[in-house]
């Protein structure tokens, strides 16, 4: 329950403010079809938080208990200061093919995904906790958490969140998360 809540927590923080937060943003504004880009979301989340827990996984399965201790926590750090950087997005929203909103969406958050913070998150969060599982449905819970409500809320939510304080707010998590790594090590 533990590796669930904190995944759900550090990707719900760090994602506010995030590229792909704001693709959400202009899909939602370029489509005005919310529930296909809801159900993209998902899927391309669920996929892509999968093969970033699997590595994970893979990771910790290889790597000795005390250098994985070092690695989770240089990376936990490497992603409070990324946090701390606002994100910036292209002007342009995608454009509607034959795919529909569903595959744009989909396509579109599983490529801005990669490699991001929050996939990075994810993967190091696999290799702190083992229960994979928990850890890609706490992710992915923590994406819908925070990418759900852009998308029915459209631009109004935009101009009223405190995206700076929130920044920070994550920063520190992700900080407090390799201090805890530090100080408990990683699970053998």
């Amino acid at each position: 329950m533990e590796a669930f809540a904190v995944s759900t927590l550090v990707v719900a923080l760090g994602e506010i403010g995030d590229k792909t937060q704001l693709l959400a943003l202009m899909l939602a504004l370029r489509f005005r079809r919310p529930w296909p880009i809801v159900a993209g979301i998902l899927v391309a989340t669920l996929f892509n938080h999968t093969l970033a827990g699997a590595i994970g996984s893979w990771i910790r399965s290889i790597v000795s208990p005390e250098a994985l201790k070092w690695l989770v926590a240089v990376s936990f750090f490497a992603v409070a200061l990324w946090t701390l950087r606002p994100d910036t997005h292209d002007d342009e929203a995608p454009v509607a093919t034959h795919l529909g909103v569903f595959a744009i969406t989909t396509v579109a958050f599983f490529l801005a995904e990669m490699g991001d913070k929050t996939q990075i998150a994810t993967m190091m969060l696999a290799v702190r906790f083992e229960s994979l599982a928990a850890v890609v449905a706490g992710t992915t819970l923590g994406m819908v958490i925070a990418d759900i409500p852009v998308v029915f809320a459209g631009n109004l939510a935009a101009d009223r969140i405190p995206f700076k304080a929130i920044r920070i707010v994550a920063a520190s998590l992700f900080a407090a998360l390799a201090i805890w790594v530090l100080m408990t090590g990683v699970p053998a």
